[in-house]
This record gives C-alpha cells, sequence and structure tokens, in this order.
C-alpha cells in the first residue's frame, strides 16, 4: 500500500485552546477508495468537502460504518494512540455485516499513523483533551437500486476536541425509554453502523426536552432488559460488585467498556457481565443498594450517572452533582494510561515518535 501526500496551499491557524467536542478540523485528512473490485492506493490530501451526486447510493440507503478514537501526547511530546487496531478490527466486523469490502486492519493502522504523524502539531496537551480520530467507510455508486454498492470510500478525519459533554465529569441524568428501542438480535445493534445513529435521535430528543442528557435503552423483545445508553456502554455498582449487561448481540461492544473490565479485573474488583434488569435498577436505587452508575465510551470515557427517570419519577444515585468513586478511579487510571503518566500494563498505546 502506497500513500500519497498531496500538500495544503494554506494551512489553518491552530488555537491556543480546545474547549469544544467535533467542531475543529484538521488540515489533512485520509481518503482511499474501493472500485474496480479492489482497494485502491491512498492519499492524505488538504481537509475538504467530498463530490457527491445526488444518485449517490449513501444517501438513499446508508450503507455506512465509522468508528471513534483518539490520540494523545505525553509530556515528552510522544504521540500516543489508544487501542487503534482494535478500532479497526471492530470497523471490520461492522464492514462485513454491511457488506461493504472490509479495510485490512494493518493498512487501517498504518495509514492512520501516517497522517498522525502529520498533523501531531494539531494534538492539544490540556488536561481533557485529546485528538478525536473518525475513521468512516460509505458507499458511492451513482445510481439507485437496494443491493451492495460497488464503490466505496474510507476516510480518516482528524479533530482537536475537548470534552465531550459541556459540564465535563459532572454527573449526567438518563431517562429509561419505554417506547422506541434501540436494537433486537440479529439486527445492527452490535456494530457502528450509521443508521442506529440515525434512529436514535428521537428518543434523545424528547430526553433532553424532559430535563434528561440521554436515554437508558431497554431490550426489543421484552423491554425488561438494561442494554445501552444512547452513545455509552452501562455500568451498575451493585452490592458493592461492578455489573454491565452481557454482550447478547444487540449491544455494541465498546473497546472503552472493554478496557474498564479489564482495569477493574486488574484491581480485583469483582465484575459482572450479565442480564441486569431496569426492575432491579431502579429497586437498587431505591434501596441503596446502587452506589453507582457510569456510562463508557471513547468520546466521554468515564461518564458518571446520579439521576434515572422512568415512568415520571426520578431516582437519585450517589450524592447529587458528584462522581463515585468507581468512576473516578476509572476515568483517572484510563487517562493516566492514555497520556502516559502511568505504566502501560495492557499493551494498549502505540507510541509515535
Amino acid at each position: 500500500m502506497k500513500t500519497q501526500f498531496i500538500k495544503s496551499d494554506k494551512l489553518k491557524q491552530k488555537p491556543n485552546k480546545v474547549s469544544s467536542f467535533g467542531k475543529l478540523f484538521t488540515d489533512y485528512m485520509y481518503v482511499r477508495e474501493y472500485k474496480n473490485g479492489k482497494w485502491q492506493d491512498g492519499c492524505i490530501r488538504p481537509f475538504d468537502a467530498l463530490e457527491l451526486l445526488p444518485c449517490s447510493s449513501v444517501l438513499h440507503y446508508g450503507q455506512a460504518v465509522f468508528e471513534g478514537l483518539k490520540a494523545y501526547k505525553d509530556d515528552s511530546g510522544t504521540v500516543r494512540l489508544f487501542r487503534h487496531e482494535d478500532n479497526f478490527r471492530r470497523m471490520r466486523t461492522s464492514c462485513e455485516r454491511l457488506c461493504i469490502p472490509p479495510v485490512d486492519v494493518a493498512e487501517a493502522a498504518t495509514a492512520l499513523t501516517e497522517l498522525v504523524s502529520v498533523e501531531r502539531d494539531w494534538i492539544p496537551t490540556e488536561k481533557g483533551t485529546s485528538l478525536y480520530i473518525r475513521p468512516f467507510v460509505f458507499a458511492c455508486d451513482e445510481s439507485l437500486g437496494v443491493h451492495a454498492a460497488k464503490n466505496y470510500k474510507f476516510i480518516i478525519i482528524l479533530s482537536p476536541s475537548g470534552a465531550y459533554y459541556s459540564h465535563g465529569f459532572a454527573p449526567v441524568a438518563l431517562k429509561v425509554e419505554r417506547e422506541y428501542v434501540r436494537a433486537v438480535v440479529g439486527g445492527t445493534g452490535a456494530y457502528k453502523v450509521v443508521g442506529n445513529y440515525a434512529a436514535s435521535i428521537k428518543a434523545g430528543e424528547d430526553a433532553i426536552s424532559q430535563g434528561y442528557d440521554q436515554v437508558l435503552w431497554l431490550d426489543g423483545v421484552e423491554r425488561k432488559y438494561v442494554e445501552e445508553v444512547g452513545s455509552m456502554n452501562i455500568f451498575f455498582v451493585l452490592d458493592k460488585k461492578v455489573v454491565t449487561p452481557a454482550l447478547n448481540g444487540s449491544i455494541l461492544p465498546g473497546i472503552t467498556r472493554d478496557s474498564v473490565i479489564k482495569l477493574l479485573q486488574s484491581k480485583h474488583i469483582p465484575v459482572e457481565e450479565r442480564r441486569v434488569s431496569v426492575d432491579e435498577v431502579i429497586d437498587g436505587a431505591k434501596s441503596g443498594r446502587l452506589t453507582e452508575v457510569f456510562g463508557t465510551g471513547t468520546a466521554a470515557v468515564i461518564s458518571p450517572v446520579d439521576r434515572i427517570g422512568d415512568g415520571g419519577k426520578d431516582y437519585a444515585i450517589g450524592k447529587k452533582g458528584e462522581a463515585g468513586e468507581i468512576a473516578a478511579m476509572l476515568l483517572n487510571g484510563l487517562t493516566d494510561i492514555q497520556t502516559g503518566r502511568a505504566a502501560d500494563m495492557f499493551g494498549w498505546v502505540t507510541a509515535i515518535n
């Protein structure tokens, strides 16, 4: 695989401080095309608009997948990628689910390291900031018809970003969603496909209008078991054990979720992956057996929860406005590994000198 570099005539002015998420983008992006039955050589070129005809297949049939990951700088200026190959492995399974020709994991990892090396000066170093990385693949046949396309684009864009939530590490409020469902076993819930997120927007907007931050999704069949949050996996501290819904084919296998489980196990904190009913969660909040709730995801890393709403009633978890002890420990533990403040005993970080 060869990567062509097309130099920009004019570079952007880099910001002194980054506070928003996903609104600012670097000078360059990586682009690779699939045509004539194979992936062509890629190029790093100036970040710019894409040209698509109105009949482009992705606009009509949604054949597209994406990933999200981050890069950091340590105190010595070394660039650190966190579990990027795992993201590309997951992208491969998402592509296969949508009949998209998968991008080779090693080739995608090489393309990313080349792009990040070019854009290393864009990586912010203030606490809570990072370089957010968005790889995505979409169909671009210039014709209509419900079938697997024959032409695709694989693109990586970079965004220096602050905290995902404007209030930072402050706890969020969740609303149990009883009307809509996110996914069912056999569907695409376990894959990072664009349609999953479009289908979740209505419930999310309704929750926000009612004073909550995100939706707590239940299973699509019995409407009884907790699955995940709008943009995160979910964890509960019940009876001094950390419990999270088991992966069942409709829950996204989060990279941060997996990292949290391994970090907890390394500290000999009991972790259970099992079915968790919403009744168990509400009863735990009422009795005090439920002491913490937190979400995990690439964008927010760890997001504590201090309130869950269901059926017009709110149930408090822990101290209002405060993160729990385990959530705070996990945030510090993960970000310390990501930024080089702590040793990486898991082999998660790839350094780019």
